[in-house]
């Protein structure tokens, strides 16, 4: 079986354990998320913080949220833009959304659009991860292509790239590829992973 073939069935697997998660194990994932979130400074802290809308078994936001617009920071959305790449709109509680083309719902009406780099701190939606922050995404290479600026620079930088993910999509090691764009940390309902404490103790060895 090829790389390509073995990506395709390695997301099959991942995204069909995650969608067969109970209601209330989902629950706590998301009250998991949230301490494991609170120990980045970033999150507490950052003016804009981008993340998504959870579908097909995603670790929900829904406790992440709501601290964020409390302590004055702000929240949005990607919305998919021209060469395939994502903007971020502003997102409020109650603002009308619709769903793209691929089914994941996006602000109607944005006030207004941020590019990438305008962002501060992203929390990346995924459906595998290793500890040195390799992503196995959905395929459509959107936040390698919206991101690829910062492979460019010293990490970590702004934005910082948060990984968000269940503990049991942990993988032992990911492939890389010339386009992918590496996480700066994972959080999961158990912890927050540093990946580059993972890269510097490579060096290390």
């Amino acid at each position: 079986m090829d790389a390509t073939a073995q990506r395709r069935e390695l997301r099959q697997s991942l995204a069909e354990r995650r969608r067969a998660l109970a209601p209330a194990e989902r629950i706590a994932a998301a009250q998991g998320l949230r301490r494991s979130l609170e120990q980045l400074p970033e999150y507490l802290t950052d003016a804009r913080v981008a993340g998504y809308w959870a579908t097909q078994g995603e670790l929900p936001l829904n406790l992440v949220i709501p601290p964020l617009a409390q302590r004055g920071q702000q929240f949005l959305l990607p919305i998919v833009g021209k060469g395939q790449k994502l903007k971020f709109a502003p997102y409020q509680s109650g603002d009308d959304v619709q769903p793209n083309r691929y089914g994941i719902p996006e602000p109607v009406h944005p006030r207004e659009l941020f590019e990438p780099f305008q962002i501060d701190l992203v929390l990346v939606p995924l459906l595998g991860f290793d500890r040195r922050g390799q992503r196995l995404g959905y395929g459509g290479g959107y936040y390698d292509r919206s991101f690829a600026f910062l492979n460019e620079q010293v990490r970590p930088t702004e934005p910082l790239l948060v990984g968000i993910a269940y503990a049991f999509q942990e993988l032992p090691q990911l492939e890389e590829a010339d386009w992918d764009v590496p996480l700066d940390f994972i959080a999961t309902e158990r912890e927050l992973i540093d990946c580059h404490a993972a890269d510097d103790n490579g060096k290390n060895a």
